[in-house]
Parts: structure tokens; C-alpha cells; sequence
């Protein structure tokens, strides 16, 4: 969409800034001038992390203050539209720390019943705008078979691992087989169910399993 009506829903609706709320000025796309120099930016190998059955994950953020109210809208509150600039960080954080690591890209998805209730997927729509930026495709490699506990309402280690052990399946066995994977989400906190995740990809014959996730909620 472009021209005369572009031009309108602009001037009827103003774009914003995703994680402040600011009106955006002429040139900026997403995110603000100042929130592109003030949010907390994850570099070098602060931006990195190692966990069980995948070798790296990449998070251009960390999960606090502006970033973290911003994913809550995101997740909770219908801002749906945020995954464009989310996918856009997420890609230029890959092509910084995971390029050439990987054949396909995919998600971590949600259960059926979460999905209804939020009324999309969040790592779905994350995934596709990071994928498109990409020159890629968001592939379908799992899915969420037994809806669990929030992860965010556990703080225990132990207990987000019992929480999404066997929760998820591979779609297609053949799809992986052999492939070196890009599974991405929203936040990386313990890393339980990216590990989980990762555990099943490479059960089903993945040669190996790297991760981007938006924000990344602990430090090493």
C-alpha cells in the first residue's frame, strides 16, 4: 500500500514508536531515534548464549524496562503490528551472530488453546518478519501437543523444565533431517523451552539447532 491512502491512515493514525509510544518522526520506521540510542542493546558476546541442544542464541536486547512493556503489549494486548520492527532487530541480530549457521528458520509455537485465546501467534508472526527480512520463509517444524503453564509464572529452573518436557512434537521428521536449524521466539529466560524445543529437532534428525530471540531476560 502506497500513495493517496498511505498517506491517509498516516495522518489518521500516526505510527508509533513500539516501545515507547512516541509519534515517529519523518524517516523513522519502528522504533524511535531516541529509543534507538537508549534501550538496552545487547552486544558481542553479551548478546550470546550457549544452552543444552542448542549451540547459540542470539538476543539483540534485554528484557527489561521499555523492551519488556513493549513484548507484554505485544503478547497480551493485540499489538500485533509490532512484529515487523521486532523481526527487523531480529534479522540484523542473526546476520550479526548466526549467518551462515543454518538452513531453515522456524518457531516456537503456541498450543492450540493459547493461540485461540491470544488470537494469533506471537513467535509465528515474529518469525515471518524476521524471515522475510532474511530473504527467507517461516517453516512449520513443531507443534505445541499439551498447552502448559505460562513460563513466565515459574521461577524455579527445575519446574520450567517439568513444564515443557514433552510438549512438543516434530510436524515432519523429513523436514529437519539433516538440517541445521534457526528456531526463533520472543524471549530467552532459563533457556527451558528453547532447550526443549532444540531436544525435539534434534531427536527428529536436526544437525544442529541455533535460536534469535528478541530479548533476552538473564544475564549468564
Amino acid at each position: 500500500m502506497s500513495g493517496p491512502v498511505e498517506w491517509l491512515l498516516d495522518l489518521l493514525f500516526p505510527p508509533k514508536c513500539v516501545f515507547c509510544g512516541r509519534v515517529l518522526a519523518s524517516g523513522e520506521a519502528g522504533l524511535c531515534a531516541r529509543c534507538q540510542a537508549e534501550l538496552p542493546w545487547l552486544e558481542g558476546a553479551a548478546a550470546e548464549q550457549s544452552g543444552e541442544f542448542f549451540s547459540l542464541c542470539a538476543s539483540p536486547l534485554a528484557y527489561r524496562d521499555q523492551v519488556r512493556d513493549s513484548i507484554r503489549r505485544y503478547k497480551f494486548m493485540g499489538r500485533r503490528g509490532y512484529h515487523r520492527t521486532y523481526g527487523r532487530l531480529v534479522a540484523q541480530c542473526v546476520r550479526s551472530h548466526l549467518a551462515g549457521r543454518y538452513d531453515l528458520i522456524t518457531w516456537v509455537p503456541l498450543s492450540d488453546k493459547r493461540k485461540k485465546e491470544r488470537g494469533y501467534d506471537q513467535a509465528f508472526l515474529l518469525c515471518s518478519a524476521a524471515a522475510l527480512e532474511l530473504g527467507g520463509v517461516a517453516v512449520e517444524t513443531l507443534r505445541k501437543e499439551r498447552n502448559t503453564r505460562a513460563q513466565s509464572g515459574l521461577d524455579d529452573d527445575g519446574a520450567r523444565r517439568a513444564n515443557v518436557l514433552g510438549a512438543y512434537a516434530v510436524v515432519d521428521p523429513e523436514r529437519v533431517a539433516g538440517k541445521r536449524v534457526l528456531l526463533i521466539d520472543d524471549v530467552i529466560t532459563t533457556g527451558s523451552t528453547i532447550s526443549e524445543c532444540a531436544r525435539i529437532l534434534r531427536a527428529a534428525g536436526a544437525s544442529d539447532v541455533v535460536c534469535a530471540t528478541l530479548a533476552r531476560a538473564r544475564g549468564k
